[in-house]
């Protein structure tokens, strides 16, 4: 579930993509494949006013323009773009297969892509090997767009994890497909038969709405249980969002965040980078070492949602694996995992609660979305003063250029040295290679 964007309410100013953080497979849509420290302007690819939303997925992404339009680049080896081939690609590029289809969301997994249209039809692309194209007797991966069988209500929202899809309906009916979250339900609960939309390879429904359900594995507390897995959705109690209607969601690997009615942010889940934007509380199970700083343990048993003060009132968030971005009061916010640079502070140090991208200080944030790795984010740039014969300074602010500077010097001095980056070969708890949902890989 997530709110509705608004980056169409900014009006005509001119606008501009940024992207950081991991680029192993040219996920930032910069025309190369290494890491970024700072936000990056892209090149202009459709005119950035229009975008209505961008997010991203184990190693790609995707953008949605106001007129329906489809832009992606990044990893493609199982055709997760749907461009008909499986080549990586280093810049935005259109979804040909879709002209003239008006899509109105898509959903990046893993390696796979859930796609909506305008008019509730549901199109999945990408690996298929764990069901999560919603094809059961489809190919192991699919190149090209592929229409999901028609649910019984108009589709409304969709989401992707590491390995399994969902989709809500208008009347609230969620399905999900795919047998991500099948291996860790068998494991840790043995000998109990697990319900059908656990290992349905189509869509499956799931539950009525109303409150707000969570599922599957709990190896990190993000399901505020005690239980080690929940085969059935479990109902998260009103008091603990301080009996305020919840409006919206967002998931990572192992942690989640939602909002109330009123504006508050809550967080919960696993914590050891940060991800939760704050100390976990006494109960939550975290000690405090020797200098006095709390350490959260590796193992928690339950991880209660509590408000992010600082987050009150966010007009966007999104959540990677491990790391999050928000927009508060027109700035745009960061913390958590930031080993490829994801925080955009122009470190790799973990960032341990929200503070402002300074790089993008100047600019008013109008949508957010993160990769597992990587993040994207739709500026409202400044106004430039005018010259003397009343044109404008069309080329990037002096802020921009020291920024791109400091962004080479980096880079050289990386090349010079050992870079990591994200590999989709290693999938350990070790190596932090996060889907962007609750189930570890």
């Amino acid at each position: 579930m997530e709110r509705e964007p608004r980056a169409s309410e900014a009006g005509p100013a001119a606008a501009a993509l940024f992207a950081w953080g991991a680029n192993s497979y040219g996920q930032l849509g910069l025309g190369h494949k290494e890491d970024v420290l700072l936000p990056q302007q892209l090149n202009d690819f459709c005119k950035p006013g229009c975008v209505r939303r961008i997010t991203g997925g184990g190693g790609h992404s995707a953008v949605v323009t106001d007129g329906g339009s489809l832009f992606v680049c990044g990893l493609n080896k199982d055709g997760q773009l749907g461009l008909g081939h499986t080549e990586d690609v280093l810049y935005f590029t259109p979804c040909r297969s879709l002209l003239g289809c008006p899509i109105q969301q898509v959903a990046c997994g893993w390696d796979f892509t859930i796609i909506l249209t305008g008019n509730g039809q549901l199109l999945s692309c990408g690996s298929n090997s764990f069901g999560q194209l919603g094809v059961p007797h489809g190919p192991r991966r699919c190149v090209v767009p592929q229409a999901i069988e028609p649910l019984r209500e108009k589709v409304v929202s969709i989401a992707a994890g590491l390995r399994h899809a969902l989709a809500a309906t208008a009347s609230g009916i969620v399905f999900q497909w795919g047998t991500g979250l099948a291996s860790s339900g068998r494991r840790l609960c043995p000998g109990e038969t697990l319900p059908l939309f656990l290992t349905a390879k189509e869509p499956s429904r799931v539950t009525d709405a109303g409150e707000l359900y969570v599922w599957g594995s709990n190896k990190h507390g993000q399901l505020a249980s005690q239980a080690a897995f929940l085969p059935v959705p479990q109902k998260i109690e009103a008091h603990c969002f301080q009996h305020e209607k919840v409006t919206a969601v967002w998931s990572g690997w192992t942690h989640l965040v939602a909002q109330t009615e009123t504006g508050k942010v809550f967080t919960w889940g696993r914590a050891d980078y940060g991800q939760l934007g704050r100390k976990l509380e006494s109960h939550e199970n975290w000690k405090l070492d020797k200098q006095g700083l709390s350490l959260p343990c590796p193992r928690p048993q339950k991880s209660t949602p509590s408000p992010l003060h600082c987050l009150m009132g966010a007009t966007e968030v999104s959540c990677g694996s491990e790391h999050n971005l928000a927009v508060i009061g027109g700035a745009c916010y960061s913390w958590g995992w930031n080993e490829h640079g994801m925080c955009g502070d122009g470190t790799e140090a973990n960032v341990w609660a929200p503070k402002p991208v300074q790089s993008l200080r100047l600019s008013s944030g109008l949508l957010v979305g993160c990769g597992a790795g990587h993040s994207l984010a739709l500026c409202q740039l400044p106004a430039l003063p005018a010259l003397d014969q009343g044109s404008k300074v069309t080329g990037p602010s002096p802020d921009a250029t020291e920024d791109a500077k400091s962004q080479e010097a980096m880079d050289k001095e990386k090349l010079e040295g050992k870079t990591t980056r994200i590999s989709t070969q290693s999938q350990s708890d070790t190596c932090r290679n996060g889907g962007l949902v609750t189930e570890p890989l």
